[in-house]
């Protein structure tokens, strides 16, 4: 009997997924670059089972059920366009690689044309649970050439986490846009968890609570309206107990790494000119957090001002869940309207409420609060903002002024939150029906000859003034973001 889809590549994610495929019914076929690691992978976790090992691509592709379908579990980049290379032209009409790693969805654009060219099916997915969830059920976003959908859906859906009876995978759109649903989901994981990161602090050092108060408030905090993984993991995190019984959270370096797909979101918002304000600032926070032997030297050179905080505790805890949340509405509400822009850019056809939905079970980011998020949009799938829908209008605006007192707390207490700080001022500057952006256009005009719009003419016409009197009268090109 033939297997149903073969897999290179048998790190943890590979190798769960190949577990989970297996428990769900379908034969599956495994490569890995070095051998020794498919035979200890046969011999234990995937022993009394249906799975096959190969020694080879050739046997791997022969071991294939047509139209055969290649799942690639490797490094993004190079080393996915060497197995493509290497298995395409073993491949006949219709067969169907499949890329599952964390690619630049560029590249997932580049590789699916260029394999149309070759009547080879590629599908660019984007996977997110890491290892509990390639096991038990992940997120999987595919995008790529469609015509291949009908042909990994069923495995897809089946692996995939469920809720409410929906599964967390469906076709994204053509080319990149799978990759790139998962690069935007990522780059609000590093927001969302740079939030909680500044609300632990704020509870830590700016009121004094110990790990195991914190712990309570973030347990409440996970029976709410914040509920979610993120926030579940970091009430067990606050738990946790080292060999000493002293809390190991409190021992570990505070000197994040990162993976890249938070700056490639951050990047792409600004090639596209959309205020990526919140995840920006993540991304940045990680980066200052990674120069540690600097920042030991500024503490000593630049002691910091703090007031002691002497109000009501339990009305600031109140304050920085208010925080919290807004600030994780303004993420989600930054990230959506990126993923409309590039939409829009790229002419892809994107379902926004299906992509919520599919972030529900299986991923980093999964929350109750996807729900509200699928509702505005079945509400209107025009809307051109979350912050417009009624419902998360009406949470910001109940928000706000605890909000305000939890980055005060933060300003008093000498604490950066620079994620919670500029979440609130891309809020104040959207709601600006004015901003000070006439005087910067005077500035670009005055010094070179960029031009500026009226209020007291129609949109589209363009002045320039000769500011000294010495100046000329031609004008420099136009540029707007």
């Amino acid at each position: 009997m033939k297997a149903d889809i073969g897999l290179i590549g048998l790190a943890v994610m590979g190798q769960n997924l190949v577990l989970n495929m297996n428990d769900h019914g379908f034969k599956v076929a495994v490569f890995n670059r070095t051998h020794s690691k498919t035979a200890d992978f046969l011999d234990g976790a995937a022993k009394d089972t249906t799975i096959i090992g190969a020694e080879s691509i050739d046997e791997l592709l022969n071991s294939l059920a047509s139209p055969k379908k290649v799942m690639l579990m490797v490094k993004a980049g190079q080393v996915v366009d060497d197995y493509i290379d290497l298995i395409a032209p073993k491949l006949a009409a219709g067969d169907i690689i499949i890329d599952g790693g964390n690619s630049l969805y560029t590249d997932t654009n580049r590789r699916t044309d260029a394999l149309k060219q070759q009547n080879i099916l590629f599908v660019g997915t984007g996977v997110s649970g890491g290892e509990e969830g390639a096991r038990h059920g992940p997120s999987i976003m595919p995008g790529g050439n469609p015509a291949a959908w009908e042909a990994v859906k069923p495995i897809f859906q089946a692996i995939s986490a469920v809720v409410d009876d929906y599964p967390c995978c469906q076709w994204v759109g053509d080319q990149g846009a799978g990759h790139y649903v998962k690069m935007i989901h990522n780059g609000i994981e590093y927001g969302d968890m740079q939030l909680i990161c500044e609300a632990y602090q704020l509870l830590s050092e700016g009121l004094g609570l110990s790990n195991d108060e914190i712990q309570a408030v973030f347990s409440e905090w996970n029976s709410g309206q914040l509920q979610s993984y993120l926030i579940e993991i970091t009430a067990n995190i606050l738990a946790f107990k080292d060999t000493d019984e002293t809390p190991l959270l409190d021992k570990i370096l505070d000197c994040a790494g990162q993976k890249g797909t938070g700056k490639w979101t951050a990047i792409n918002a600004l090639d596209l000119g959309i205020p990526l304000t919140l995840i920006a600032e993540s991304v940045f926070a990680r980066c200052l957090s990674a120069q540690k032997t600097e920042r030991v030297q500024a503490a000593v050179k630049l002691p910091k001002l703090a007031v002691e905080f002497t109000g009501d505790k339990a009305s600031m805890v109140q304050a920085i869940g208010e925080a919290l949340y807004a600030a994780k509405i303004i993420s989600y509400a930054q990230g959506f309207r990126l993923i409309k822009e590039a939409a829009q850019e790229y002419s892809w056809k994107l379902n926004y409420g299906e992509i919520a939905l599919m972030w529900r079970g299986g991923c980093i980011i999964r929350s109750q609060f996807l729900n509200n998020i699928n509702d505005a949009y079945q509400a209107d799938p025009n809307l051109d903002n979350l912050l417009l829908s009624d419902y998360f209008a009406e949470i910001m605006q109940k928000s706000e002024a605890g909000w305000r007192k939890a980055i005060i707390l933060g300003v008093e207490q000498s604490l950066a939150t620079p994620v919670l700080s500029s979440a609130l001022a891309f809020y104040d500057g959207y709601r600006s029906e004015c901003l000070p952006a006439n005087l910067l256009q005077a500035q670009r005009d005055y010094f070179g000859a960029h031009t500026y719009e009226r209020t007291d003419k129609p949109r589209g016409e363009f002045f320039h003034t000769d500011w000294t009197g010495t100046g000329g009268k031609t004008a420099s090109s136009i540029y707007n973001v």
